[in-house]
C-alpha cells in the first residue's frame, strides 16, 4: 500500500473514530442502581473563553483578574445539583440496602459499594427543616463531596468529580461574555436564580428557575457549589503555566462557586469566587470537629462532572484519596 493511501486512511479512520466520539458526546440520564433516583447529565462542549471578569464590571472584585484565556475540553455537568434523594443513599448504607430490596438491581450494585467510605451520622437533620425531597443536598465538606464521586464510581462503573473552577464558570457562562449567562441587567435574575431577594431565607428544589442556553440549572444561585480548587486570590495572576487547577494544600479556603439563595446578585456572576471558611463549622460540637459536615453551610452543595476523557486508574485512585490537610 502506498503512503498516499496510508494517509488516506489513517485519516479516514480518525474522522470515523471522532464522528462515534460526537455521536456518544451527547446528554444522558444516570441511573442510580438500586433506585428510582437518576441524575441527568448535560454534555459541555469543549473550547476556549475568556475566564474572570473585565475591570468595567459592576460587582467586580480583585480576584476575579486579571482576565485569561482558557481552554476546556469536554465533559459533561449535572443539570442540577445533587439532591438529596441520591445523596442519603451515599450517607446512609442502610438507607441503600433498604432502597435496593424495593428496586432489585441485576448489576448488584450495593455490593459494589459495601466498602464505600461514607460520613459519620449528622446529629442533627443537615437540611435544618428547609426542605429534603427534590432539594440540594447542603453542608457536607468538600472531602464528603470527593467521597460521594467516589461511591458514584464504584456504584456506575463511571469516574464522576467535581469541577475545576474553570470548569464550573466556562459552564455557567454557557458562551456568554456577560456578568450572568443572561446578561448584564441584574432586574432579570429572578427568572434565573434563588437569591436573597426571593428565596424566603430558604434554598429550593432544585430545577425550578430557567437554565442557561446550555441547560444547566441553578449556576447563579440557590447553593453555592464546592469546586476541585484551593482558593487563591491572585492565581489568574501567577497560575502556573499548564495547571488545570490549584490542587488542595491547606484545608481553608477552597473555592466554591454560584452564590446562594442567602446572597445578594453580586455573588451570583459568573466570575464571582468564594473562599470556604472555617466558621461554616462553628456549630460543630465534635472535637475534632467532623470532616463530613459544615453545620453552618445550609448555602453549600455540589454537581458533578464527568470528563469525555477518562482519567487513568492511577489518576483516578489519587483523585479519591484526598488527604486531610490537618485536624477539621
Amino acid at each position: 500500500m502506498s503512503k498516499q493511501s496510508l494517509f488516506l486512511l489513517s485519516t479516514l479512520l480518525f474522522c470515523f473514530n471522532a464522528l462515534a466520539q460526537d455521536a456518544n458526546f451527547k446528554n444522558y440520564t444516570q441511573k442510580i442502581g438500586g433506585s428510582p433516583q437518576v441524575y441527568e447529565m448535560v454534555a459541555i462542549p469543549g473550547g476556549e473563553f475568556m475566564m474572570g471578569s473585565p475591570a468595567a464590571e459592576k460587582g467586580r472584585r480583585a480576584d476575579e483578574g486579571p482576565q485569561h484565556k482558557v481552554k476546556i475540553e469536554p465533559f459533561w455537568m449535572g443539570k442540577t445539583e445533587v439532591i438529596w434523594d441520591i445523596y442519603d443513599l451515599y450517607s446512609f448504607k442502610n438507607m441503600e440496602k433498604e432502597m435496593a430490596a424495593r428496586h432489585p438491581d441485576p448489576d448488584k450494585s450495593v455490593q459494589k459499594t459495601d466498602a464505600s467510605t461514607r460520613p459519620s451520622p449528622p446529629y442533627v437533620d443537615m437540611s435544618f427543616g428547609m426542605g429534603r425531597a427534590g432539594y440540594p443536598a447542603i453542608n457536607m465538606t468538600q472531602y464528603a463531596a470527593i467521597h460521594f464521586c467516589k461511591w458514584l464510581y464504584e456504584k456506575t462503573g463511571i469516574f464522576y468529580r467535581l469541577p475545576t473552577e474553570a470548569e464550573w464558570e466556562y459552564a455557567a457562562r454557557a458562551g456568554s461574555k456577560t456578568a450572568y449567562s443572561f446578561g448584564d441587567d441584574a432586574s432579570k435574575l429572578g427568572e434565573y436564580a434563588w437569591f436573597k431577594g426571593n428565596s424566603d431565607a430558604a434554598y429550593k428544589k432544585t430545577g425550578l428557575k430557567k437554565p442557561n442556553a446550555w441547560g444547566l440549572h441553578d449556576m447563579h444561585g440557590n447553593v453555592m457549589e464546592w469546586t476541585l480548587d484551593q482558593y487563591i486570590p491572585d492565581y489568574y495572576a501567577k497560575k502556573p503555566a499548564g495547571e488545570k487547577f490549584a490542587p488542595v494544600t491547606e484545608l481553608y479556603p477552597n473555592s466554591v462557586r454560584g452564590g446562594s439563595w442567602d446572597d445578594e446578585p453580586t455573588d451570583l456572576r459568573s466570575a464571582a469566587r468564594i473562599p470556604s471558611k472555617a466558621d461554616w463549622k462553628i456549630l460543630d460540637p465534635q472535637l475534632p470537629k467532623s470532616e463530613w459536615w459544615l453545620t453552618s453551610a445550609s448555602f453549600v452543595g455540589f454537581r458533578v462532572v464527568r470528563p469525555l476523557k477518562t482519567p487513568s486508574p492511577e489518576e483516578i485512585k489519587a483523585y479519591y484519596s484526598p488527604a486531610l490537610i490537618e485536624d477539621y
